[in-house]
């Protein structure tokens, strides 16, 4: 590793969220370019530094700068170079001579000891003085706390996440509980915490390491789709964890229920042990929800709502049957409405009915889906507007007032909480009726923020298939709404002569019945092709993309969707992926790039957004790429394609549904992958024009049942299978599904007085 000294001559960007740096750096007049995380920097400063060089393929030779420290000017001429750069605010390069022409070697001593004696030269008031001695000192600060962290293992840009949230408490943070970190800083997990907190000679069977370790098994149990974990589970994982015996464990845990810092319920003979924040989302929810059932507005009778649906069906030209006729009955007669059923059951006729029915009422009508792709579908089956829940309740990054309740799986940044959307209970949903379709993949987190947003009195009806794969975030909305039994709702089950023709929607259903699928490629649009190696899978993908279902589906070949149950392995997305973008995206087209980790992207790649980020800012462009509307928030399962990609910016322009355009800073796109291979969890709420399953072996926890029903229903044209015979039989035969830990469905019966606990009062 090579040290170098000299002055930064000049920075070319910087990211001041990560520290990201590129600037030239002069040793004896030589200009080095040189790229890194410096936590602080100032064109003008003297440093030094220590790297390696590489060699970039656009920008030639560079110093990657593994540590950089800022020296104190050597003398006169240092410090002159240094404040004429601009790097303390309000010196420019007149005050900059005289400063140094009154105080000479002197100078840097005076700024930061007797900054008082700046105002002995003409132009700097008292004030102004102070005011250059406090960015003095905050410096200073900031460059030995990072010195402090270093010690502890923690890297510069890990500290200023927490320099950024603490500021000079840091140290009695530090000292005091180091595992506070963990709760209040995104990117720092507990292991980090841990691994500080154990060079600090913190005790492994110390209090607060085993409340610290409670707390992060029960907020990582989200991630698992849980709202809360049976108490025998959440003590044995913590003991795991940490490696302690379960005593004092357990009473850690007592400990933090007596301080409600997580709720204790009881449910027969199971212990659920919540997070005070899951517990309140589930209470307000099941409180909302009966606030708005109920009779609905309107006083039509259901003899004359009868009669408007005879004569909607005379005029369409359409005949419901018997339960879709009651679902708009119902919808008209309640304020809440669920409506499920499989492919070709008729929901979307059901939806088209409910819509012209209350809006020759003269009620406004308003609908949204969970993803961007099911909003577009949705938009193009009614001929209404449909949009995003997220754009419904219109994003925002606010930050929350101190000691408030962060809420539910809320993002944190830095260890400021933000508030995710405009619309909520002081400014709600302007509407008569509000109709959310795909609600199998709505979450706890977005379900409660769509409910303070909704008024009583207003008619919500929620369309979905209770049979998919349940939501990527926390909990099982649809099915808990229908299991707790306090709901009108109506379950599809006719299959329409239409539908029935199509071998996808027949064989769906004989998915779910558990009975032999149909794989005599005798079909127009399911096909079974047994390959029994992965390259060979591989191979026949390639030829179906590129050259065979385009044409046969009526689509491009950006338009295919490749579906898999795994992450990892051959057939997984990430194998998957790299295979496929070589073939349908391949280097050496003039295409820019750019490579993070193990993944290249490229433009014209296909990319998904794979977690929540509220403060992304998005646009969608006019004629001459004019913005023409703006708006903050990308979210998990957004798909999009990369349109450009900037290296000297260090940006990646991504075209995502609904023509949204994002420019993603290189720093932001942790949360990007490539997406023309995608996990069949990522595919819920779209439908593409044509799929391809590959599937051959893997998981008897992934390859079930109802992954099997929902990657079928993910096509509208044609469904094709690579792989084993047997593996998709025993698929259809495993009707295991991962247990999720919910309470909903026990929330809502409590509130609503079939089965309240009174040892544990509503918490609202």
């Amino acid at each position: 590793m090579e040290e170098i000294r000299g002055y930064v001559e000049h920075i070319i960007y910087r990211n001041e969220e990560n520290t990201y740096t590129v600037f030239v750096l002069n040793d004896l007049g030589d200009s080095i370019t040189c790229v890194g995380y410096p936590v602080t920097i100032s064109e003008g400063e003297s440093c030094v530094i220590a790297g390696e060089y590489t060699e970039h393929p656009v920008y030639g030779q560079q110093l990657k700068v593994e540590r950089y420290e800022p020296a104190p000017p050597e003398d006169a001429q240092a410090m002159l170079r240094y404040l004429s750069a601009g790097s303390v605010k309000g010196i420019g390069e007149a005050l900059a001579k005289k400063i140094v022409r009154k105080f000479g070697n002197e100078t840097l001593r005076i700024m930061e000891e007797e900054p008082e004696r700046l105002a002995e030269i003409r132009g700097i008031s008292e004030r102004k003085a102070r005011e250059i001695a406090a960015q003095m000192e905050e410096k200073r600060d900031l460059r030995a706390a990072v010195l402090f962290l270093q010690q502890y293992g923690i890297g510069n840009r890990t500290a200023m996440r927490i320099w950024k949230a603490y500021g000079m408490q840091l140290y009695g943070i530090l000292n005091e509980n180091p595992y506070k970190l963990a709760e209040d800083i995104d990117g720092i997990g507990f292991a980090t915490a841990d691994s500080i907190a154990s060079r600090m000679g913190v005790e492994a069977d110390s209090d607060f390491r085993i409340r610290s370790g409670l707390l992060y098994v029960l907020s990582g149990t989200a991630a698992e789709g849980n709202s809360f974990l049976p108490r025998e589970i959440l003590l044995q994982r913590t003991v795991d964890l940490l490696q302690v015996p379960p005593d004092p464990v357990e009473l850690q845990l007592d400990n933090l229920a007596v301080e409600r810092r997580v709720r204790i319920c009881r449910k027969e003979e199971q212990v659920q042990v919540y997070s005070l924040q899951a517990f309140r989302t589930e209470q307000r929810t099941a409180r909302l929800l009966l606030e708005l059932d109920g009779e609905a507005p309107g006083g039509v009778t259901e003899e004359g709502t009868r009669e408007r649906i005879a004569r909607l069906e005379q005029e369409e030209g359409i005949s419901l049957d018997p339960l879709q006729r009651e679902a708009v009955t119902q919808a008209a007669a309640h304020g809440v409405l669920i409506l499920t059923g499989g492919p070709g059951t008729g929901k979307t006729t059901t939806i088209n009915t409910l819509i012209r029915f209350f809006e020759e009422e003269g009620l406004e009508v308003m609908l949204a889906a969970p993803t961007g792709r099911a909003a577009k579908r949705m938009s193009e089956t009614t001929g209404r507007k449909a949009s995003t829940i997220h754009r419904l309740l219109g994003v925002k990054a606010v930050r929350a007032a101190e000691g408030s309740d962060r809420g539910y799986g809320a993002e944190k940044e830095s260890g400021i909480s933000y508030s995710w959307f405009e619309k909520g209970k002081d400014d709600p949903l302007e509407t008569d009726v509000l109709i959310i379709d795909e609600m199998s993949m709505v979450d706890m987190n977005l379900f409660y923020s769509l409910l303070q947003a909704v008024t009583p009195g207003t008619r919500l009806i929620l369309v979905g298939d209770m049979d998919q794969l349940p939501s990527v975030g926390p909990g099982r909305v649809l099915q808990d709404l229908i299991d707790s039994d306090a709901f009108c709702t109506i379950m599809l089950r006719r299959v329409f002569r239409q539908a029935a023709e199509s071998d996808i929607v027949m064989n769906a259903h004989r998915i779910l019945e558990g009975e032999a699928l149909k794989l005599d490629n005798k079909s127009r649009d399911f096909f079974f092709l047994a390959r029994a190696d992965v390259p060979v899978i591989c191979k026949h993908m390639v030829e179906l993309m590129r050259d065979r279902l385009p044409g046969y589906a009526g689509c491009t070949a950006e338009e295919i969707q490749v579906l898999t149950p795994m992450r990892k392995g051959l057939l997984g997305v990430n194998n998957l992926n790299r295979v496929l973008q070589s073939v349908l995206n391949p280097p050496g087209r003039g295409a820019r790039e750019y490579r993070k980790g193990d993944i290249v992207f490229r433009e014209g790649d296909k990319v998904m957004q794979t977690r929540n980020n509220y403060q992304l800012e998005w646009e969608v462009r006019g004629n001459f790429g004019m913005p023409i509307e703006k708006g903050t928030g990308v979210f998990n399962g957004d798909c999009g394609v990369i349109r450009e990609i900037d290296v000297p910016a260090q940006t990646m322009t991504v075209c995502f549904d609904e023509d949204r355009t994002v420019v993603y800073g290189f720093s932001e796109t942790d949360d990007l992958e490539p997406a023309y291979a995608v996990t069949v969890h990522k595919s819920q709420g779209s439908e593409y024009p044509a799929v391809i399953l590959p599937l051959l072996s893997g998981p008897r926890s992934l390859f079930s049942r109802n992954l099997l029903y929902t990657a079928v229903t993910r096509a509208r044209r044609c469904v094709v299978i690579l792989g084993s015979r047997q593996t998709v039989e025993e698929m259809v035969r495993n009707t295991r599904q991962n247990t999720r830990y919910t309470g909903l469905a026990d929330r809502i019966r409590e509130i609503a007085g079939t089965g309240v606990d009174e040892r544990f009062p509503l918490d609202i």
